[in-house]
């Protein structure tokens, strides 16, 4: 496999065994004390003990901090808070799938802004200014998902509300990202069908946004293809390091994509992540061929193109949504949400908050309240 390393903004090294790198580029830059931040889950992992003691071969002395589980709340980013001031750290290195990196992202933020966290919220009237220095920080993605290491936000919940904020602005880049593929050959297929989904998600629902960006909707598409390709491979051959690149590579073009915006897949999403705690990948997967017929009848063209770029010989939306229902038996997502314990009682609340939800405001079709109580109750199978 290629290893590479270019800009896109963000300076991103590429390829199997970047992550060796680390520590000689922080020390080159002048760092002495970075903060790893991480989840709990891979503090237990060898990958946790690997990074932390290539940190120290490296001639730096690092910090740690993996006080990070679930979706993440402002109690974390608070205690990372306070792990950074502890350890006097001069910056921050974020290992790990979207939580790990959005909490790194709000850690970085609040050294030297005042205020709550999320007086920052984006849209919010009268938020504060991202006016002070902002520690540099560097990500080392262990997941294909998210795409949050080249990522300008940081999505934090509500500890009481479970309510998803999100912080936004361009100064919470990572200086650097260390995109390694051999950090995903440990993921179960479960987690790597899940983030895998997130990713292509990204690609189709910012392709199908309504805002004007030419960019990236070639971004979008061209990661559809990479996702339509190698997510199955990486799922039923996990060692296929091949694959396991083409999708780390899938996962940072749909977040380059989406700053395009989303759509109401994701407001869906994040209402079953608000209500039921689930894994956003997962949420995402679950929900794509059920929402997205919605928007079929707006945008047919987009949809055609959408077909074209999975490879399919019908490039019609019916085509393509067909596709999605198989991918996902393929690699193991759930048709539907009762599967996952959510029943037609549940339905209201989830589409009270999906209508909450900002991302929908994007859609190509504008979409009410009793819209997505006809999406959720049709995908109760």
């Amino acid at each position: 496999m290629v290893t590479a390393r270019f800009s896109f903004p963000t300076l991103i090294h590429f390829g199997p065994g970047v992550r060796a790198k680390v520590a000689g580029f922080l020390k080159d830059q002048g760092f002495k004390r970075p903060l790893l931040v991480s989840d709990k889950g891979l503090a237990a992992l060898p990958v946790f003990a690997e990074a932390l003691n290539s940190l120290k071969a490296g001639g730096l002395e690092p910090g740690t901090f993996s006080g990070i589980w679930g979706n993440p709340v402002k109690s974390q980013v608070l205690e990372g808070l306070k792990a950074y001031g502890a350890h006097q750290a001069d910056g921050l290195v974020g290992l790990g799938g979207g939580a790990a990196l959005d909490v790194c992202k709000a850690i970085a933020l609040m050294v030297n802004h005042p205020g709550d966290l999320f007086d920052y919220e984006d849209g919010k009237p009268g938020a504060l200014p991202f006016k002070y220095e902002i520690p540099y920080w560097v990500a080392l993605p262990t997941t294909s998902g998210t795409g949050s290491e080249v990522g300008r936000s940081s999505v934090i919940s509500d500890d009481a509300t479970h309510l998803k904020k999100i912080i936004f602005d361009p100064k919470l880049l990572a200086r650097a990202v260390f995109a390694d593929p051999e950090l995903t050959l440990g993921l179960p297929a479960s987690v790597t069908a899940a983030t895998g989904m997130d990713a292509l998600t990204h690609c189709v629902e910012s392709y199908l946004a309504k805002d004007y960006h030419p960019i990236c909707d070639g971004v979008a598409l061209e990661g559809l293809k990479l996702a339509v390709k190698n997510l199955p491979a990486c799922v039923e051959k996990p060692g296929d390091i091949e694959a396991r690149g083409s999708m780390m590579m899938a996962s940072m073009m749909g977040a380059i994509a989406f700053q395009k915006g989303l759509g109401l897949v994701h407001s869906c999403a994040h209402a079953l992540s608000t209500l039921k705690d689930m894994h956003h990948g997962l949420t995402n997967g679950i929900m794509i061929d059920h929402a997205l017929p919605f928007n079929a009848s707006a945008v047919p063209e987009r949809f055609r193109a959408l077909a074209q770029a999975a490879g399919l010989e019908e490039e019609t939306p019916e085509a393509f949504l067909g596709w999605l229902k198989d991918l996902k038996k393929r690699i193991g997502i759930p048709a539907g949400l009762s599967q996952s314990g959510i029943q037609a009682g549940d339905v209201q609340r989830l589409s009270e908050l999906a209508f909450q939800d900002s991302c929908h405001l994007n859609n190509p079709r504008p979409c009410t309240r009793a819209d997505f109580e006809a999406i959720f109750t049709k995908a109760l199978v």
